[in-house]
C-alpha cells in the first residue's frame, strides 16, 4: 500500500514577501553563474539541491521561523532559472553557425530579442507541463532522483530531533567529501593525473571513466535497473556497434567520437522516443483522467487552474509566434508546427528524466531538427529556430516536474510552485541575455576559445548535415532508427508485467546509456550497484541513510560547481 503524500501545516504560507524576495535573488544568481558550466562542460549538475542551500543561507540564519515550504518556494526559482540558463548552448550554437561565411545563418539576437524569446517560451514550457503532473508524479511515481535529493535537503535543513541531527550530519559529511573532489579535479595539475591512468583503458576500450561523486549518488537514487539498462545501452553504442559496424563498413575502422555519435544517436532516439510514447499510450486512460480532474479546478483548490491555464497557453503560443516572426523571419505555420510537435517530445523527455536522470534536451532538439530538415530541406534557419522552440519547452517543463516532485515529497502546495515558476522564467531569462555576451566575449566560444560548449558543436554539425539533405546522413541511419523504434515498443511492453520487469532493460535507460557521457554512465552504475548491496547487507542503516549520502554526493559537487564560476567573475580565483 502506497505512503500518502505528507501534507503542510494549514498555518504554513509559502508564497510569503521574504520567499518571494530571496527566491528571485536566487533566481538572478543562478542565472548568471550556470551558464559558464554548461558552456565548459556541456552540462550542468543539479541547481535544485544548490537553489536549497542558498535558500537556507538567507532565511534559516537570518530569520528565527524559518520553514521547508518557503525554502522550496526559493528552491524552486532556482531550478527554473538553472533550466533558463541552461539554453546559453542555444545561443552559442546561433553564434556559431553566424560565425561561419557560406552557412547562410545571420540571426544575432540583441539582450532584449534573448530575454523576450527565453522567456515567453519558458513561459509556455511551464505551463504545457502543468496538467502532467498527477501523472508522473501521483500516478506513475516516476523517480526524479534531483527532485528526491532537494526534498531530502529541504527536510534535513528543517529538521530537529537526534536522528535528524544524525541524518544532517551524514549528508554533511557526503556533501563534503563530494564538494572536496570536485574541487580538487576540477584543478587543471590533478586533472591530467587522472587522465594519465585512465588514458590506457580509453584507448583499449573507447570508454572512459570519470570520478563523480554527483554521478555515484544520482546512480544510488535510480537504483539497479535503470542504471544497468543505461550501461547495457553504453556498451553497445560505444564497444559493440563501433566494431560491427566497421567489420560491415559502415564505419571506418578508426572513426572518431563525432563519427560514431552521428549513427548511434538513430537508434538511441528510436528507443526513447519510441519507448516513451508506448509507455504513454498505454496509460492513456491515466493521461484522460489528469486532464480532465483540471476542468474542476479553482484557486481554493491544489492544482493550478484549468481556465487559467488554457488563456496561459492561448497568449504564449500567440506571444511567441509574433516574437519568432518579428525577431526571426520565422512564418507562422513553422512557429505553431514546432510547438505542436514540442508536446510529445516534451512528453518523452519527462519520462527519460524522470527515470534516468539525464533530461534528453539536445537529444529532442535533434528529433525537431530531423522533422525540419524534412519538412523544409536546406531551410538552416528553420530548424535551428524550431528546435530552439523544443529545448525551451523541454528544459522548463523538465524544471517543473522536479519541483513537483519536491513539492510532493514535503507537501507543499502545487499551484504555488506553478506561480514561483512563471515569476522566475523572466528573471532567469535576463541572467542569461546578460552575461552570455559577457562569457562570449571574454572567453570566447566553439573552437579557439576557452568554453567550447560540446552540445552546441553537436548540434551545429547536425543541423549542416541536414540542410544538405537527408542524404548526407550516416549509412543505415534510418534502418537503426526503425530498429530502435522497435526495440523501445517491445521493450515498453514487456515491462508491463511486474514479473518480467526486472529482468527486461528499460528503454528509457538503453536509450540515454547510448548517449551522454560514458564516464556519467559508468559511476551511476557503481552508484546504483553500492546501494543495492548496503541494502541486501545492512536494510535498516540504508533506510536511514542511503538517501541522505545520496543527497549530499549530489550537493557537494553542484554546490562547487556553481561557486567556482562566481569566483571566476569576482576574479577571486582564476579558470583551470
Amino acid at each position: 500500500m502506497d505512503t500518502p503524500a505528507p501534507q503542510k501545516p494549514p498555518e504554513i504560507r509559502e508564497l510569503t514577501p521574504r520567499s518571494i524576495a530571496v527566491a528571485l535573488g536566487v533566481a538572478l544568481l543562478i542565472g548568471a553563474s550556470y551558464p559558464y558550466i554548461v558552456l565548459k562542460f556541456g552540462f550542468g549538475p543539479n541547481i535544485s539541491v544548490v537553489s536549497a542551500f542558498f535558500g537556507f543561507l538567507a532565511l534559516g540564519i537570518f530569520t528565527r521561523n524559518y520553514n521547508r515550504w518557503e525554502n522550496n518556494i526559493v528552491q524552486t526559482a532556482g531550478t527554473t532559472a538553472g533550466q533558463i540558463a541552461f539554453l546559453c548552448w542555444l545561443l552559442a550554437a546561433f553564434d556559431m553557425l553566424a560565425a561561419e561565411k557560406d552557412s547562410g545563418f545571420s540571426i544575432h539576437l540583441t539582450i532584449l530579442q534573448t530575454f523576450l524569446w527565453l522567456s515567453i517560451a519558458g513561459i509556455l514550457g511551464v505551463l504545457l507541463a502543468v496538467p502532467l503532473r498527477r501523472h508522473f508524479i501521483v500516478d506513475e511515481k516516476l523517480t526524479y532522483a534531483d527532485g528526491v535529493a532537494a526534498a531530502e535537503t529541504l527536510i534535513l535543513l528543517d529538521s530537529k530531533g537526534p536522528q535528524a541531527r544524525k541524518s544532517a550530519t551524514v549528508m554533511v559529511s557526503a556533501m563534503f567529501a563530494s564538494g572536496l573532489l570536485m574541487f580538487t579535479t576540477s584543478r587543471a595539475w590533478i586533472a591530467e593525473v587522472f587522465r594519465i591512468h585512465l588514458n590506457s583503458f580509453s584507448a583499449a576500450t573507447g570508454v572512459g571513466f570519470g570520478i563523480s561523486l554527483l554521478s555515484f549518488g544520482s546512480g544510488m537514487i535510480i537504483g539497479l535497473r535503470i542504471c544497468f539498462s543505461m550501461l547495457l545501452g553504453l556498451f553497445a553504442s560505444w564497444v559493440v556497434l563501433p566494431a560491427l559496424l566497421a567489420q560491415a563498413g559502415v564505419l571506418a575502422p578508426n572513426a572518431n567520437k563525432t563519427a560514431i555519435l552521428l549513427w548511434v544517436m538513430w537508434p538511441a532516439t528510436g528507443l526513447l522516443v519510441a519507448g516513451g510514447l508506448t509507455a504513454l499510450a498505454l496509460k492513456w486512460k491515466v493521461l484522460l483522467r489528469t486532464f480532465q480532474s483540471l476542468r474542476g479546478a479553482s484557486v481554493d483548490t491544489g492544482d493550478f487552474p484549468g481556465r487559467w491555464l488554457a488563456i496561459g497557453i492561448t497568449v504564449s503560443v500567440v506571444a511567441l509566434v509574433m516574437v519568432q516572426s518579428v525577431f526571426m523571419g520565422t512564418p507562422v505555420w513553422h512557429s505553431l508546427l514546432a510547438i505542436a510537435l514540442s508536446i510529445p517530445l516534451m512528453l518523452v523527455a519527462l519520462r527519460v528524466l524522470g527515470e534516468t536522470n539525464w533530461g534528453p534536451i539536445s537529444t529532442m532538439t535533434n528529433v525537431m531538427q530531423a522533422m525540419f530538415g524534412a519538412l523544409a530541406p536546406g531551410d538552416l534557419r528553420a530548424g535551428m529556430i524550431s528546435s530552439g522552440i523544443t529545448a525551451s519547452v523541454a528544459a522548463e517543463s523538465e524544471g517543473l516536474m522536479q519541483d513537483y516532485k519536491t513539492g510532493y515529497m514535503i507537501g507543499s502546495t502545487p499551484r504555488s510552485l506553478t506561480y514561483m515558476q512563471l515569476i522566475a522564467v523572466p528573471f532567469g531569462a535576463i541572467a542569461l541575455a546578460v552575461i552570455y555576451p559577457l562569457l562570449r566575449d571574454t572567453y570566447g566560444i566553439g573552437e579557439g576559445g576557452q568554453l567550447s560548449s560540446p552540445t552546441s558543436v553537436r548540434w551545429v554539425g547536425f543541423a549542416k548535415i541536414l540542410s544538405q539533405g537527408f542524404s548526407k546522413l550516416p549509412p543505415s541511419a534510418m534502418i537503426a532508427l526503425f530498429v530502435g523504434a522497435g526495440l523501445g515498443i517491445v521493450f515498453t511492453l514487456l515491462e508491463q508485467k511486474k514479473e518480467w520487469r526486472n529482468w527486461v532493460p528499460s528503454p528509457t535507460g538503453l536509450g540515454i546509456g547510448m548517449l551522454v557521457p560514458a564516464n556519467a554512465i559508468a559511476t551511476m552504475f557503481l552508484g546504483a550497484l553500492a546501494d543495492w548491496i548496503w541494502r541486501r547487507t545492512k536494510p535498516a542503516m540504508a533506510v536511514l541513510y542511503s538517501i541522505p549520502v545520496a543527497s549530499g554526493f549530489i550537493a557537494g559537487d553542484a554546490l562547487v560547481a556553481v561557486i567556482l564560476p562566481i569566483t571566476y567573475v569576482l576574479g577571486i580565483w582564476g579558470p583551470p
